[in-house]
């Protein structure tokens, strides 16, 4: 996969963007965990939901990728919820 599986037709604004930024981290491995999920995701997320994963990609790569693989805690304050579906959603593809 190359990027963007998914196209950004009928998104809103803030939605594509955040597709964008999704595919674009920093990391191969996490533009194919985050940005995968996105495609999958970004459209059925509520406002609250995509609030959280603005916050959660704002961390970096290297944090982001060893709370989702288990290898590190993530903070209470993005425990659950999104951070959640995308642990669930990476473990289902594997």
């Amino acid at each position: 996969m190359t990027g963007i599986g998914r196209s950004s037709d009928g998104l809103d604004n803030r939605r594509k963007r955040l597709l964008f930024r999704c595919w674009h981290r920093g990391t191969r491995e996490m533009d194919l965990i985050i940005g995968r999920f996105a495609d999958a995701h970004l459209g059925l997320l509520t406002e609250a939901e995509a609030d959280e994963l603005e916050r959660l990609i704002e961390l970096p790569d290297v944090d982001l990728y060893a709370a989702i693989t288990g290898a590190a805690p993530i903070a209470p304050r993005f425990a659950g919820g999104v951070f959640e579906k995308i642990r669930a959603f990476r473990v289902a593809r594997e």
